[in-house]
């Protein structure tokens, strides 16, 4: 199977398991009476018969092409209701429906998280097009390389929708694409440390990686959505990555100049991803510690395509220099 084969038969995967429905899951905020009582009136006067009409006809119409109901207006409305009396009352702001409230700006349901997802879809849309525009296709990881940039790119596209209109589509496909960029980068470091050599070796490999994808996502889906397993599986599959990066980084800092970038990377990405544990209500209704995280890793994104130029724009002179030695 080619490599853009495999990468179709994965998105179709992925789109296929977030297709299947999963559980509910409350949060403390959306089991409040208050708010369950508000949710219900407010749908039963604005939700139906010649209200429902009056709605549609007055709702924007970029607010219908993005998906936003009636119910998701009665959420958001009764959602700031009982915040207010939370806050009103000297309580700590609740979750709702696992989320944190944010004021919504036009059809961004998080609009700094949505946003900062674009800028790093767009970084490394302009980096992949400088890596192919300063690496010829001759370079040993070009391939590797320009798959990972679109796996990336696919990952940052589903973020930015994700967070533009939650539902359990686009929720599933942000966690599964954002799984398959680590798996990916684990691949790239296998070629680069060990495919080169051993073709075979890392296609067997990058087969491994796809069933292991392919069997997270099915229990996800097929069994339970696990946001605890999915996260531990997650932290396993990044220090697997950040360990092996790392350890190629040191073995070659001394004869590869370019190699501190690549470490640079990998350390800031584990050390940025403790924001995830700051789990804090969003500043100003607008920032909170995964939007700080989406906007800390654009520069990040630009370093390691940097390292890749680098590297491949090395692997090429090597490999030139060996068939003229031959």
């Amino acid at each position: 199977m080619t490599t853009a084969r495999a990468a179709r038969a994965a998105l179709l995967l992925l789109l296929g398991a977030a297709a299947a429905p999963s559980p509910a899951w409350g949060s403390q905020g959306d089991r409040e009476p208050s708010y369950r009582q508000c949710l219900t009136q407010c749908e039963q006067r604005n939700c139906s018969g010649a209200a429902l009409r009056h709605f549609r006809s007055r709702q924007p119409l970029y607010m219908s092409l993005t998906g936003w109901t009636c119910r998701d207006d009665c959420k958001y409305e009764c959602m700031w209701l009982t915040v207010g009396r939370y806050v009103q009352g000297g309580y700590k702001v609740p979750q709702f429906h696992g989320k944190w409230p944010f004021s919504r700006f036009l059809f961004f349901q998080e609009p700094a998280s949505a946003f900062a997802s674009l800028l790093n879809g767009l970084a490394n849309l302009v980096m992949l097009n400088k890596y192919k525009a300063s690496v010829p296709p001759s370079s040993p990881m070009y391939h590797t390389c320009i798959a990972f940039a679109w796996v990336s790119l696919n990952a940052w596209v589903w973020s930015t929708i994700f967070h533009t209109k939650d539902t359990d589509v686009t929720e599933k496909m942000d966690y599964f694409c954002a799984s398959a960029v680590i798996l990916h980068s684990i691949y790239l470091c296998c070629v680069r440390t060990l495919g080169l050599k051993r073709p075979a070796f890392a296609n067997a490999f990058g087969g491994f990686l796809i069933l292991f994808l392919a069997c997270h996502v099915a229990y996800l889906t097929l069994v339970r959505f696990d946001y605890g397993y999915n996260m531990a599986v997650n932290v396993v599959i990044g220090l697997l990555n950040l360990f092996w990066w790392l350890a190629w980084c040191v073995r070659n800092q001394q004869r590869l100049p370019y190699v501190w970038k690549c470490m640079v990377v990998v350390l800031l990405l584990q050390v940025l991803a403790l924001l995830e544990l700051l789990d804090f209500p969003p500043l100003f209704w607008i920032f909170d510690a995964h939007a700080i995280w989406h906007i800390s890793t654009i520069p990040v994104n630009i370093l390691f395509y940097s390292f890749l130029v680098d590297d491949s724009l090395y692997l090429l002179k090597a490999n030139s220099d060996i068939i003229k030695t031959d």
